[in-house]
């Protein structure tokens, strides 16, 4: 593929990847497109890597992952830079981004020996005979495949954890941030120089597509619903396991005793944050009648005031990807066709490179911009007669990503019945740099988990281990046992069991 140059239009040029400001078409970087053998030649040197790595142990890891934080920590505002310059964030919405991803590489580093490292298991009677042991090895080499919106945080919240567990990662970051993958890689080299324990591999869909295929132990896949899909179809091929983090469609319960200008401050953020471009982000608020109109108006107040622009210090940046604007203005347009208004922004909003924050009231459940994932700086804020109304039409989408309830004396019920791998009571997406909750979502949201113990052991293969320590009372496994034997068996299962 060969393009001109322009602002967030992706070009290969003679085998090279050149990443662009979405917003000025600013050259950031070029980056060479690998074909199937040197991607092969990259998975080989890491599974080389990962028998070095994992022969650090648990101690050696973590003194390295922790100095890789350091590093992080001490040039936040150079990855911060870079993250505005390719992907058109906000520096300080980049520099919370990349916080929350230095704390996960610090909690894995910390934590990966208490959740993995072997340790012996409770047996029971009718088997007490048998010590047990429990340990969690590793894959060997991790493919994780990122996206563009975190290009940092996302990515990190599968690397740190795959690493802790001691295996060696190759990332594919999106094509719409190479510079950032290519940043993570190489500050890492820069403390484990020894072997290519983290490689990034550059190109479109089809490089993703190989690295499915490439022998990978497994592979950590964060994007579309429609691209998970494919990359669980790559990977079945070879029974290569698969976490996949996919789109969401998230909601918002306001009750009748919220505190109304906390939900709406929430909402906004929720809502707008990255120009809303964000999979856990607020697409939908279910208000109950009561506050309704009172909180319509101060989401509309609080959203009217942000600023929109390629300024590293305006509230919306970009639309990273250019195709999304076509996604953002069809829901849009749909939503005011089928009788929804727009109290802020609307049909003109969409203003390429740029969408200006949009409020749609009045929208039916059936629209597009209900049902689907807009990925932009939409919400929509719809009236409910209860809050247990607003659980059915939370629920009433395939997504389940994430989710929020403001309230006070049911909130916690609330949330615990949504249909969501998450959810914040009195927040919104917090739960994302929460580092010991587990993060990923259910349906079409996919499955698995990152972060939190939970996200440990899914970068390690559960290995259980019985040791004899004694004669069995009960000989079961053997041929030798006799008809006396069974008997005794079959009475102890009565006198255990049957009671």
């Amino acid at each position: 593929m060969t393009a001109l140059h322009g602002p967030g239009v992706l070009v290969v040029d003679r085998g090279e990847l050149v990443s662009t400001h979405p917003a000025t078409g600013a050259e950031v970087g070029r980056f060479p497109v690998l074909d199937a053998d040197g991607l092969t030649g990259r998975v080989d040197r890491a599974r080389t890597a990962a028998t070095w790595w994992a022969g650090l142990g648990f101690t050696g890891r973590r003194r390295l992952l922790l100095r890789w934080r350091s590093l992080l920590a001490n040039r936040i505002d150079e990855l911060a830079g870079l993250v505005h310059a390719e992907g058109g964030k906000p520096i300080a919405d980049a520099v919370v981004e990349i916080a929350s991803a230095i704390e996960h590489v610090d909690w894995a580093a910390r934590n990966a020996r208490r959740v993995l490292g072997p340790r012996r298991v409770r047996s029971r009677l009718i088997v007490a005979e048998f010590a047990a042991r429990l340990e969690y090895q590793p894959y060997g080499v991790v493919g994780v495949i990122g996206p563009w919106n975190y290009p940092v945080l996302t990515p990190v919240g599968s690397i740190a954890y795959a690493l802790a567990a001691g295996n060696a990662v190759v990332l594919k970051p999106s094509e719409y941030t190479p510079a950032v993958g290519q940043w993570l890689a190489d500050s890492f080299a820069e403390v484990v120089p020894e072997q290519p324990v983290l490689q990034v591999v550059h190109g479109l869909g089809d490089v993703g597509a190989m690295l499915c295929r490439a022998g990978v132990g497994k592979v950590a896949f964060t994007g579309s619903t429609a691209t998970a899909r494919k990359v669980m179809a790559a990977c079945a091929e070879s029974l290569t396991p698969v976490l996949l983090e996919a789109g969401g469609k998230d909601a918002m319960i306001v009750d009748e005793d919220a505190d109304l200008d906390a939900a709406a401050e929430a909402a906004v953020w929720g809502a707008l944050t990255n120009a809303g471009q964000t999979c856990i982000g607020i697409e939908r608020v279910y208000a109950v009648e009561g506050i309704y109109n009172d909180f319509v108006a101060k989401v509309v107040t609080k959203a009217q005031k942000l600023t929109v622009g390629s300024e590293p210090d305006a509230h919306l940046g970009p639309i990273t990807m250019p195709a999304q604007l076509d996604v953002i203005r069809r829901h849009i347009d749909d939503a005011l066709a089928r009788g929804g208004r727009a109290v802020l922004g609307g049909a003109d909003a969409v203003q390429p490179p740029y969408v200006r924050p949009t409020i749609l009231v009045d929208v039916p459940e059936d629209a597009l911009a209900v049902r689907e994932e807009t990925f932009g700086p939409t919400l929509t804020i719809s009236r409910v007669a209860t809050a247990d109304a607003a659980v059915t039409r939370a629920n009433a989408v395939p997504y389940g990503l994430g989710g929020s309830v403001f309230g006070k004396r049911r909130a916690v019920e609330l949330a615990g019945r949504l249909r969501s791998g998450m959810v914040a009571v009195n927040s919104v997406l917090s739960f994302v740099g929460m580092s010991t909750l587990p993060f990923g979502g259910v349906g079409d949201s996919g499955f698995g988990r990152v972060h939190g113990d939970d996200g440990l052991r899914e970068f390690g293969r559960a290995k259980s281990m019985t040791v004899r320590r004694g004669p069995s009372l009960l000989p079961a496994m053997t041929f030798e046992r006799t008809p006396a034997q069974v008997a005794k068996i079959a009475k102890a299962v009565k006198i255990m069991y049957g009671r």
